[in-house]
């Protein structure tokens, strides 16, 4: 008996130890170890048995088996695991709301999941619709989470009642602790449903804004983070990402799916009813009607489908280029303002100082100013403040299209285009990149290009795909590239090719250049999306992209897009 009660008591230390481990010394570096929240769900938390489970869990360990990383996975209180984070005894957090004071401190991965804030309240208690209306009322708040810091910006702190986690708040305003309570929708609604608290309902949701929820790490640990960004692409393209959503996530949402199949079944019994009972008349009408309601139904889900997509494909591309452009941009644009703002007094006071500095020679000769002769001086400072007025202007040029290139893009949003300007604006966004890649960098735009009908960041990513793929086949700064816009008037397309004097491409991989995750240069970074997305932006245009190649022979990538009326000339 004692013998069996030994072996049990290993056998739950070894089960337990997944969560129960702490960091020690000399740790095995090749194992990540992967920190979360041990009361979250359904994102992350410890199941009946002490175990790490839910949305998040299972998203890590498929990362992990696709990337073949070793991961050990440490859910405990969010504030332990976020000191933990700090101190390197934990490498990397599953689930980490994004904000730009914490991007700051943190590396942040693309979006798994977007967070909904909801007011809750028991059964019967007065309705409010907004934080707003919160003012001045006890309102329960999980302390330390994502609302915590927002309501405390909004300055709400003498209104909070804090706990220690979601699962306490509700049980708090379950008891009559409170009236209200601020928690996130699914792991409220998951916590409601397993407490059993069925005195509690949402009376407001989307009451602020949306939280990204991200894989995060200490700033200097990109490459872990870029890790989970391809794992977690990986998984999206395989489809085992919603499979992993629908377990957890879509089990939380079957009222709106049982009220659509009610519907369906009522409609079948409503309208033989009708057919019977009120005539072919009255049951026309009926269908009719049914008709119209089912089409809005259905209109209003794809609006909120395609915003939904929307707003991850956006997170993606922040992920890349919108934190740069919002941190990065505003600290060029302040010390180029000043530039632009002061240099036009500083060539007022050389001219003024041009007299008396003249006067001076001729009254004591030839002198030297910072160890230069008055008279180059003279001669050069208007030159080099006009250079560097010049370079200024440049550099903000260079960030407004960054910010135009970073700026959301709705793929609905299409209009009349100049394709010149299109590709001018693209190839200024890659020059400090092209003139590291090559030494003789070409472009010739064709005169009178017909308009085309498109979206502009859209046609100016690919032309930037293009032109970078050019001179990564670079072997070395003396090869050139050529860029060249024209009308081809036989088929009424405008033309764009773009040529490199590389290494070229074998038979063999040429064919493939479109697949998804397929790349020659993944030592070198590459993730094998960009030709891949680059031809479907040209397909959604109407177009079509070619490429033509040979090993040693350098690479002709050919983009034909229709002309928006034919004939049609810019400017007209």
């Amino acid at each position: 008996m004692l013998t069996r009660f030994l072996l049990l008591l290993l056998a739950l230390s070894l089960t337990v130890s997944e969560v129960n481990a702490e960091p020690v010394a000399g740790r095995d570096l090749s194992v990540i170890v992967v920190g979360g929240n041990s009361n979250y769900p359904p994102y992350q938390f410890l199941d009946k048995n002490g175990r790490p489970a839910g949305y998040i869990v299972d998203l890590t360990r498929a990362i992990a088996r696709v990337m073949g990383l070793k991961v050990e996975i440490k859910l405990d209180d969010f504030g332990q695991i976020l000191k933990g984070l700090d101190s390197g005894d934990i490498d990397i957090l599953e689930g980490l709301s994004y904000s730009e004071a914490r991007a700051r401190e943190y590396e942040f991965s693309t979006p798994h999941s977007i967070i909904v804030q909801a007011i809750f309240a028991r059964k019967g208690t007065p309705a409010v619709k907004s934080l707003e209306q919160l003012r001045g009322k006890k309102v329960l708040v999980h302390r330390g989470g994502g609302m915590h810091g927002y309501l405390q910006e909004k300055h709400y702190d003498a209104d909070l009642v804090l706990t220690d986690s979601p699962r306490e708040t509700l049980q708090e305003l379950a008891a009559g602790r409170c009236d209200y309570a601020v928690v996130a929708l699914l792991p409220a609604m998951y916590i409601i449903r397993e407490e059993k608290l069925a005195n509690l309902v949402p009376v407001a949701t989307n009451v602020a804004p949306q939280r990204y929820y991200c894989y995060a790490a200490k700033k200097g640990n990109a490459e872990l983070v870029a890790q989970m960004n391809e794992g977690l692409s990986i998984l999206k393209k395989t489809g085992e990402f919603n499979q992993i959503y629908d377990k957890w996530i879509g089990v939380l949402e079957p009222q709106r799916t049982s009220w659509l199949v009610v519907a369906k079944y009522a409609a079948l019994v409503v309208i033989p009813l009708s057919l019977v009972l009120m005539g072919t008349v009255l049951w026309s009408y009926s269908l009719r009607r049914q008709v119209a309601q089912r089409t809005e139904s259905l209109s209003n889900a794809l609006a909120e489908l395609q915003r939904n997509q929307q707003q991850l494909v956006q997170a993606d591309k922040m992920a890349a280029l919108g934190i740069l452009v919002s941190g990065v941009a505003h600290e060029i644009n302040n010390p180029t303002g000043i530039i632009l703002m002061n240099m036009p007094t500083l060539k007022k006071i050389f001219r003024d100082a041009e007299r008396i500095l003249d006067r001076y020679q001729e009254e004591e000769g030839e002198f030297t100013l910072g160890g230069i002769r008055y008279q180059r001086v003279r001669q050069e400072v208007p030159l080099i403040l006009d250079e560097i007025q010049d370079g200024a202007q440049r550099i903000k040029k260079t960030v407004e299209d960054l910010k135009n290139f970073a700026r959301k893009d709705d793929e609905a949003h299409k209009e009349m285009l100049d394709f010149n300007n299109v590709v001018r604006t693209a190839v200024r966004l890659v020059d400090v990149a092209t003139r590291k890649f090559t030494n003789a960098f070409s472009a010739t735009y064709g005169d009178g290009l017909p308009l085309v009908f498109g979206n502009e960041q859209r046609l100016e990513q690919v032309v930037v795909n293009l032109v970078m793929n050019a001179g990564q086949a670079l072997p070395d700064p003396s090869k050139a590239i050529a860029l060249r816009t024209w009308h081809d008037v036989a088929t009424g397309r405008v033309m764009l090719s773009v040529h490199d004097e590389g290494t070229g491409i074998s038979p063999e991989h040429l064919k493939h250049l479109t697949d998804p995750f397929f790349t020659t240069k993944r030592e070198n970074g590459g993730t094998g999306l960009g030709l891949s997305i680059s031809a479907n932006i040209i397909k959604d245009h109407g177009g079509e992209i070619a490429f033509d190649s040979g090993v040693g022979e350098g690479t002709t990538v050919t983009l034909a897009l229709p002309a928006a009326v034919a004939g049609r000339k810019n400017g007209q």
